[in-house]
């Protein structure tokens, strides 16, 4: 927001100078981004009227021009296009001083002498203008210090608002926001209805009153938009950084900046039937102001008539039905549109205008009446015209309601650190607008309809101490008592989890949680995805249901990177949608790729294989005490290779997958070598066990091994299993310590050697014990497998 120190001033005008206003301004939350003068310095620059203008005799781009400085008529010499006969401009005469201490002095240019300069605006310092010499307006009295008839001796803020402060998007709120901090009056215009001077009025129809439900028109005929603007009016414009097109243009912008409503006006010749908001056909298509021609969209609101589409709502006129030169009735609008339906429209068609920048942080809804009246008076003023009476269209139901809030007085004082009078409280939230009550240990506040930003308890605090002075608050240092959170022995820290894969070689990756929709269903076709309701791209358009994706999208980064020995692993949610409800599952992913030991000089190069990601897998499950509780069965899934996959389970629930990736799956997705991963819930593996103090035994171990023969087929889990439950709690050992298949092994087959170790805690156990426990095992693993002892 860009407005002149000068009409500020106009408005309240606190005890400050420049400078300090604008720390003060920044101390209250309205950050001030910079502060420079309305021009350069200059000084000998007088408005000066050229009387007459010929052709220089030895150059073609020159004239030789006679010039009134109110004293004498001087020849000066010059090369701008626009310099002619009756133009009054800056003329910096002989001993005048321009920016950047460039001084004027007598000069001869091409044998003819010139006294002094006709100056452009760049030259002056008042804007970027170089086009040609400045031009006055025809009254303005020659002679006159050019910096006195302009009032240059002024300073411009350029503030930066955060979102939610859009009430200061204009000189009343920021004026209105100054008489607040400094306890100033604030001095604002008179604004009247103006008669009307006819009965003709131009129909309203609301199709869309959620996005718009107030709309005034109002018509006004015989308007010279021919007519100059004035000075005063141009210069605050250009001071905020608009320039002057017309008196119709140029009073809706100035009342924008002055009260913070957009408005627009429309030729009246150009309008059919009936004005009606509604949204846009889609492919409907609009040419705007700036010659633009748009396809909208079905939820772009429009100005329209019975015809077509007159103007993109909030944002900008069309071209076809705006005042031009020879306009001479307008129709002149102003309206409240919902922020909430303003949002991101500007933006999806790559546009940004002032309007919108209002409408979409919001926009007084009580403000459009009063801003009607000040453009219609500021009309008449300028260009003339004869007004109709106010046509309003509202849906009252649709208009925004501003909920009271309760401020305690003890929450005040314990947020604050301190405790201010009551009195106090309630003349800043008066200043602020508010209808303050004071209901004994609480406060009851109204909100004003401009202050889209107050509907909590903490939005009120937060205004008491920014009016109050974060300085003047006092430094207390907070007070809490320091206690060592427990831990939980039974649960394994996800931290250890993670130093023991990065001791085993791996790096953790964190990938996106929303992933390409395509990929969902190449690793996981039974979980169908949720998708995201704005995505950020394409390809990352649903949540995830497995972290495996992510994991192969980083090893395919790695690998076009002439990375080829990859270890990751990744800890986070995944989403899986369970009727109505959305599950969202801690897991833990882990993929390796490449050689199975990084290159060197001694070993040999093989590539990692199932056993060696099975084998990590497993010194994180004995990690939880517990590992008899898992177990792998031969299982198929969708991204794995059927014969290379497996179920992981816990007390036979499945609780995870672990296997190499589907050669057609590496096939399409051009990953090279065969990536092997494993994917299981944390809350399975961060379960532990509890150390517990066990006595050794002081009696000896008794040790038998058995060598059976059993079908090749059959997993050794299962095996192990049976010899288990075979025995009782004295096995404190068991072991496969061989593997075999050959010669002497019928063939469909397989030799397996078990080393099984007994020992009593209290006794020593006899050879008839161990011998019937021997038996035992031999007679469950013929029943169940019809295995027999290898000769």
């Amino acid at each position: 927001m860009k407005f002149s120190e000068q009409w500020l001033r106009e408005w309240v005008n606190p005890q400050l100078d420049s400078t300090a206003l604008e720390s003060l301004l920044s101390l209250a939350g309205l950050e001030v981004d910079d502060l420079t003068p309305a021009a350069g310095a200059f000084s000998g620059v007088v408005v000066g009227e050229i009387i007459q203008a010929e052709p220089h005799p030895n150059a073609d781009k020159l004239q030789v021009c006679t010039v009134n400085n109110g004293q004498e008529q001087i020849q000066v010499v010059c090369g701008a296009p626009n310099a002619r006969p009756s133009l009054k401009t800056a003329f910096a005469q002989v001993g005048a001083v321009l920016p950047g201490d460039f001084k004027i002095k007598k000069a001869k240019l091409r044998q003819v002498e010139s006294f002094g300069m006709l100056s452009s605006e760049k030259e002056l310092g008042i804007s970027e203008e170089n086009a040609g010499i400045m031009e006055l307006a025809a009254d303005a009295p020659v002679g006159t210090d050019l910096r006195d008839y302009l009032q240059l001796d002024d300073q411009i803020f350029d503030v930066d608002l955060t979102p939610n402060r859009a009430d200061c998007l204009s000189l009343s709120g920021m004026a209105r926001e100054v008489g607040v901090i400094t306890r100033q009056d604030v001095q604002s215009p008179q604004v009247e209805e103006v008669e009307a001077q006819h009965d003709e009025i131009f129909p309203i129809q609301l199709d869309a009153p959620q996005a718009c439900p107030r709309y005034l028109g109002r018509i006004i005929k015989g308007v010279n938009i021919q007519a100059t603007t004035p000075l005063w009016m141009r210069e605050r414009l250009r001071r905020s950084g608009i320039r002057s097109i017309d008196p119709v243009v140029d009073v809706t912008n100035y009342v924008m900046l002055e009260l913070g409503q957009p408005m627009h006006a429309f030729d009246l010749a150009q309008l059919s039937d009936r004005i009606v908001v509604r949204y846009a056909e889609p492919g409907e298509q609009l040419t705007l102001l700036d010659d633009s021609t748009l396809t909208l969209a079905r939820q772009d609101l429009v100005i329209a008539d019975q015809n077509k589409a007159l103007a993109l709502a909030g944002i900008m006129g069309g071209q076809h039905s705006g005042c031009h030169l020879n306009t001479q009735d307008i129709f002149l609008e102003v309206a409240y549109f919902d922020p909430i339906a303003m949002a991101g429209r500007a933006r999806a068609h790559g546009l940004h205008t002032d309007s919108s920048h209002r409408f979409e942080r919001g926009v007084d809804f009580k403000l459009q009446h009063q801003a009607m009246a000040r453009a219609t008076a500021l009309l008449l003023e300028i260009a003339g015209g004869q007004p109709g009476p106010i046509n309003e269209a509202v849906s009252e139901g649709d208009l925004p309601t501003r909920t009271p809030v309760i401020l305690r007085k003890d929450r005040l004082a314990q947020l604050l650190a301190v405790r201010l009078e009551d009195a106090n409280v309630a003349d800043i939230l008066t200043r602020l607008g508010l209808i303050v009550t004071d209901k004994g240990d609480h406060w009851y506040a109204e909100v004003p309809s401009y202050r889209f930003d107050i509907t909590l308890e903490v939005d009120l605090i937060e205004e008491v101490a920014r009016i109050y002075g974060y300085d003047n608050l006092p430094v207390t240092a907070p007070r809490s008592e320091m206690r060592m959170q427990g831990q939980q022995e039974s649960l394994r820290p996800l931290r250890r989890l993670r130093e023991q894969l990065v001791a085993n070689g791996y790096q953790e990756a964190v990938t996106y949680s929303f992933i390409d929709p395509k990929w969902s269903t190449l690793f996981d076709p039974e979980h169908p995805p949720i998708p995201l309701a704005n995505p950020i791209s394409t390809d990352l358009a649903v949540m995830r249901t497995s972290l495996l994706p992510g994991l192969v999208k980083a090893l395919l980064h790695n690998q076009k990177r002439q990375q080829p020995r990859v270890r990751l692993f990744e800890t986070g949610l995944r989403f899986i949608r369970d009727g109505e409800q959305t599950e969202q599952t801690p897991m833990l992913s882990v993929l390796a790729s490449g050689n199975r030991l990084p290159e060197s000089w001694h070993g040999e190069e093989a590539p990692v294989d199932f056993y060696d990601l099975k084998g990590d897998l497993e010194s994180i499950l004995e990690a939880t005490g517990e590992v008899d509780r898992f177990s792998f069965e031969t299982a198929e899934h969708p991204a794995l290779h059927p014969g290379q996959s497996a179920r992981i389970l816990k007390d036979d629930q499945a609780v995870g997958w672990i296997g190499a990736l589907h050669p057609a799956l590496c096939q399409t997705l051009e990953i090279k070598g065969r990536p092997l991963v494993f994917e299981i819930t944390l809350e399975a593996i961060q379960e532990r066990q509890v150390t517990h103090f066990e006595a050794i035994s002081k009696y000896p171990e008794m040790r038998r091994d058995l060598a059976v023969l059993v079908e090749a087929s059959l997993p050794v889990a299962k095996l192990l299993d049976v010899v288990r439950q075979s025995t009782d709690e004295t096995l404190v050992d068991l072991r496969l310590f061989d593997v075999y298949q050959g010669q002497g092994v019928p063939e469909g087959q397989k030799s397996l050697a078990l080393g099984l170790t007994w020992q009593h805690p209290s006794r020593t156990l006899t050879d008839d014990e161990i011998n019937a426990q021997v038996e035992a095992v031999v007679t469950s693993l013929q029943e169940r497998f019809a295995a027999t002892l290898r000769s």
